[in-house]
């Protein structure tokens, strides 16, 4: 077996004992690996219905075949689970070097089941296996918790939750290496519903290579292209994926305020240029990254902390009115430090903001916490980030995201969510493709997953006209499986500026050996992203539910490059089940399913799960 270790690490908190089991390599084929074997291991193991935060959902942790592999990028793990802030599947990717270290210790995943009675955190070195204590770490921020972790141990890498994955907080991450996340979908609380506070790592294994020499040719080749890219080459390491901001705002497609608006005449004091010039200290990369998209800031008191994504400085900054880079350097590492979503955190501040300026929320209901809710108020953001994410007053409604707490003062449509779970950094009235992308995501509203900002804004692989609608069904079904494909062997999706279907086929092969075409790696996406609609078939979604905020597809922007447009949903989403295969309803068709290869799962589609289908 090549690319992958062959071992599954089970391990069952309640009864603190654990097994190995083999990881089969036609398995490895048929779901690549990391996002598309946890997928599988869920539908299979855990029973519709099942509470997020009850001991029997599971908590899935995998590596893909080219995870710690010699090609670029390769240091991606997934975390899947069943999301306590949607219902769906989660399915959250982080990179860094945790997930290359993993891959060392002779294990491609690992499943966590029931829940330590105490704190408990897992210690991995090749075949020394333990659960330890972890009462002296529970309450301890990540960079607590790593550090104290490191003076125990050394060379080893940790995952962790901070306190907000302890108190359950629906927008809870899991981080690792400190300032890297698996941030979507409250995976954080999950672990913590399990009293799993981290992970430690340490191995001395190699990724078995089936072709060493044509591994190092295919690498050095896909390396220089990317270098040579004008995005993956020179606008990411020279200004970090914030190099978007000044891009997406003069496309008119930059929420403002709560997507209330779509373009701000203020976007480039939140720029990456801006950044870079004013804050930067260094760029950082992942596990053999030659893009180096991270950033190292130095805040106004000299300490040095990670920096923040595009999203990120968007989330805290335009979507709340705001535009201070150092307010939002400090809002990025309080959630970094308690473990949270900056996304979800973010959009929930703006959404707090959107109900207290239409009147939903009065000044008596957030007297007591000592903050206000008016727009661009940076004591506010920082305040309210910290209570959200330790669970205090008026923070703990924030802790559980937009939707609930619009939904608690009577006015959901302010949440600008899709299946409970905050939309990123793109207005979609302006975008047709990637706003189709939001709708029919099945983890909520996602823009990484099927990223149609790549043609409809960027060019690549080539230029769509962002308001036109014909063929971005099939466009757009495209970019969601091969991005399924990305996150299951285990690399960046940032290689997409650059590289396409046949530089993954010719990485995968050279790695784990010659057992895909362009067409059959790519069905292997279109399989994984099948399998997880199944999943939320299974547990009541259907095709209500693919569907964007009213705002989106009723309000057309006010002002800037793409006033007066709305998103045409209604006439995509016919289109784009069609093309999936699927019926009028959304639902697989059984000739889809039989053609690949997930007949097994027909009991779902067919009609004969009155319950799964009583939507």
């Amino acid at each position: 077996m090549y690319g992958y270790m062959g071992k599954i690490l089970r391990v069952n908190l309640t009864d603190r004992t654990y097994t190995r089991e083999d990881f089969d390599f036609d398995f490895g084929k048929k779901y690549l690996g990391a996002r598309g074997v946890g997928v599988k291991i869920m539908m299979d193991e855990v029973p519709a219905k099942t509470d997020p935060l009850s001991p029997e959902n599971k908590l899935i942790v995998a590596a893909g075949g080219l995870t710690g592999a010699p090609v670029p990028t390769s240091g991606r793990y997934m975390v899947i689970t069943k999301s306590p802030l949607t219902g769906t599947i989660a399915i959250a990717n982080s990179g860094g070097r945790w997930g290359a270290t993993f891959k060392t210790t002779g294990h491609d995943a690992i499943i966590f089941e029931g829940k330590a009675d105490s704190p408990v955190y897992l210690y991995i070195e090749d075949d020394k296996i333990e659960i330890r204590d972890a009462k002296h770490l529970w309450g301890k921020t990540i960079t607590e918790t790593t550090e104290a972790i490191e003076e125990e141990y050394e060379k080893v890498n940790v995952m962790a939750i901070g306190p907000s994955g302890e108190k359950l907080s629906l927008l809870a991450a899991i981080m690792n290496d400190i300032d890297r996340a698996a941030g979507r979908g409250g995976v954080g609380a999950v672990m913590g519903s399990k009293n799993l506070k981290a992970v430690v790592v340490k191995g001395s294994n190699k990724v078995p290579i089936f072709d060493p020499e044509r591994t190092k040719a295919v690498s050095r080749d896909k390396v220089t292209t990317l270098v040579k890219d004008p995005v993956a080459g020179e606008g990411l390491p020279l200004f970090g994926s914030a190099v978007l901001v000044n891009i997406i705002n003069e496309s008119g497609v930059f929420p403002v305020k709560n997507f209330q608006e779509a373009y701000t005449e203020q976007a480039d004091e939140i720029s990456g240029e801006s950044l870079t010039e004013h804050h930067l200290v260094k760029k950082s990369g992942c596990y053999r990254c030659p893009i180096s998209c991270g950033r190292v800031v130095k805040l106004d008191d000299g300490t040095v902390v990670g920096g923040p994504e595009y999203e990120t400085i968007w989330a805290f900054g335009a979507d709340c009115g705001l535009y201070d880079l150092e307010t939002i350097n400090r809002a990025n590492m309080i959630c970094n430090d308690y473990g949270i979503d900056t996304i979800s955190a973010g959009a929930t501040i703006a959404a707090a903001m959107e109900l207290y300026q239409r009147g939903y929320i009065k000044d008596e209901y957030i007297a007591a916490d000592g903050l206000s809710l008016n727009w661009g108020d940076a004591d506010a953001v920082l305040g309210w980030t910290k209570k959200m994410a330790t669970r205090e007053g008026f923070g703990s409604k924030l802790a559980d995201g937009s939707f609930r707490l619009a939904t608690d003062y009577g006015a959901p449509e302010i949440s600008m969510s899709v299946k409970k779970q905050e939309l990123p950094a793109y207005d979609p009235r302006g975008i047709q493709g990637h706003g189709l992308s939001y709708a029919v995501n099945n983890r909520g509203g996602c823009h990484i997953k099927g990223y149609m900002i790549s043609p409809e804004i960027l060019g690549y692989p080539e230029s769509l006209d962002r308001f036109s609608l014909e063929g971005k069904a099939a466009y757009t079904k495209i970019f969601l499986d091969l991005t399924a494909v990305i996150d299951s062997i285990g690399l960046c999706v940032f290689t997409t500026f650059g590289l396409g279907l046949p530089d993954y086929t010719e990485m995968y092969n050279a790695v784990v050996g010659d057992v895909h075409t362009d067409d059959s790696l790519l069905e292997a996406g279109e399989r994984i992203w099948n399998l997880e609609k199944i999943f939320n078939i299974r547990e009541g979604f259907g095709s209500r539910d693919d569907k964007l905020p009213r705002r989106l597809v009723e309000e057309p922007i006010p002002h800037g490059p793409s006033k007066g447009h709305v998103h045409k949903l209604d006439e995509l989403l016919p289109e784009y089940y069609q093309v999936r295969g699927w019926d009028k309803e959304g639902v697989p068709t059984l000739e889809t399913l039989k053609r690949l290869g997930l007949e097994e799962y027909s009991k779902y589609v067919d009609g004969s799960n009155e319950e799964a289908l009583s939507y």
